[in-house]
C-alpha cells in the first residue's frame, strides 16, 4: 500500500507523531482524534492541519468508540512517552533484558492502564502478544485494575481470570506475575475451589509456580492461611530463585497474620528452605532470632 506522508506541522507535534510510530496518513487513521490530541506536543493548530490533510484524501480519524480503548491506541500513547534514557535505566533493574523495553516509566504505564481499565478482552490479549515489555505490563495492569474495580461484574472478573491462565505463556516474568496473580487469580478464587493453584504449583514453567504462591496473598489478607502454607511446603525446595523469594514473602505475610503458624512452619521446614526464601520469611523477626534460624539452615 502507498503511504502518504504526513503534512508539515510544528516540530513538537511532528516529534510526538514520530515517537508514536506514525509517519503516514494511513497510519494516522488507525487512531481517534482524541488519542492524537493526547500526544505530548500536539496542539490545536497541528491537529487541524492533520484533519484537513485527511479530508483532502477522503480519510478521517477512527471512530472514538472503535479506537479509544484499543490496543493500537494504547501502544501509540505508550510509544509517545518512550525515552532512550529510561530504556537505559531499565538495565539496572532488569539486567540483560533492557532490549525488551522501549523506555517508558512504570508510573506512566500504570496511568495509561487506569485510563484503559475497561478495554475489551480481545484488545488486552493483543497487548499480551506484544514483544514490548511495557505493553505486557500495561495489559496486566489493566487486568488488575479492572478486576479490582467496584463496578466490575463477575462475568468480566471470570473472563479476566480465564484470560490470565489461558495466556500464561505471555506472563513469563516475575513482574508480570506480581501485577496480576493476587487480584486477577487469587481474588477470583476466594470463594471457589482452589485446585488450580496446586496444578500451577506442579508446573514445569516457573512463572506458573510463582502465580500459585502470589495468588494466595488474596487469602492470607482475609486470614485464610491453609492454602498458603500448603503451597509454601510444596515449593519449599524449588530450584528457581524467583519462586524461592515468593515462598519467603508469602510466609512473611502469614507471620503478619499469625506469628505462631509461621514459627511452626519454620520449625518443620526451615532446614529445607533455600536462603532467599528463608531470609524473606524471617525478615520481620528480631535480629537474634533471625540469626538462630539462619544457623539451622
Amino acid at each position: 500500500m502507498t503511504q502518504t506522508p504526513l503534512p508539515k506541522t510544528s516540530n513538537p507535534a511532528q516529534s510526538a507523531l514520530e515517537a508514536a510510530g506514525i509517519f503516514s496518513l494511513e497510519q494516522l487513521v488507525e487512531h481517534s482524534e482524541a488519542e492524537i490530541a493526547k500526544l505530548h506536543g500536539m496542539g490545536p493548530k497541528a491537529l487541524r492541519i492533520l484533519k484537513e490533510a485527511l479530508a483532502e484524501r477522503g480519510l478521517q480519524f477512527k471512530d472514538e468508540g472503535q479506537s479509544e480503548l484499543s490496543a493500537a491506541g494504547f501502544l501509540m500513547q505508550l510509544k509517545s512517552h518512550a525515552s532512550p534514557a529510561q530504556q537505559q535505566a531499565y538495565e539496572r533493574y532488569f539486567p540483560g533484558q533492557s532490549q525488551e523495553f522501549i523506555g517508558v516509566r512504570m508510573g506512566q504505564v500504570f496511568a495509561l492502564a487506569k485510563a484503559h481499565s475497561e478495554m475489551p478482552l480481545a484488545e488486552i490479549e493483543t497487548l499480551l502478544d506484544s514483544e514490548i515489555r511495557e505493553a505486557r505490563v500495561g495489559a496486566l495492569s489493566i487486568m488488575e485494575k479492572s478486576a479490582r474495580g467496584k463496578k466490575t461484574g463477575d462475568e468480566r472478573r471470570q473472563a479476566l481470570y480465564e484470560l490470565y491462565l489461558r495466556r500464561h505463556e505471555r506472563i513469563n516474568t516475575w513482574d508480570l506475575v506480581d501485577l496480576g496473580a493476587q487480584h486477577v487469580v487469587g481474588a477470583w478464587l476466594v470463594d471457589k475451589p482452589r485446585e488450580v493453584l496446586y496444578q500451577l504449583a506442579a508446573s514445569d514453567f516457573w512463572p506458573e509456580r510463582r502465580t500459585a504462591l502470589v495468588a494466595c496473598f488474596a487469602f492470607v489478607r482475609r486470614g485464610e492461611l491453609d492454602d498458603a502454607l500448603k503451597l509454601a511446603e510444596r515449593l519449599a525446595e524449588d530450584p528457581e530463585e524467583y519462586v524461592q523469594k515468593a515462598v519467603g514473602w508469602l510466609l512473611r505475610t502469614v507471620g503478619d497474620a499469625d506469628p505462631r503458624r509461621l514459627l511452626a512452619f519454620l520449625q518443620q521446614h526451615a532446614a529445607r528452605l533455600p536462603r532467599p526464601a528463608l531470609r524473606a520469611a524471617i525478615e520481620k523477626l528480631g535480629k537474634a532470632e533471625r540469626a538462630l534460624w539462619l544457623a539451622k539452615s
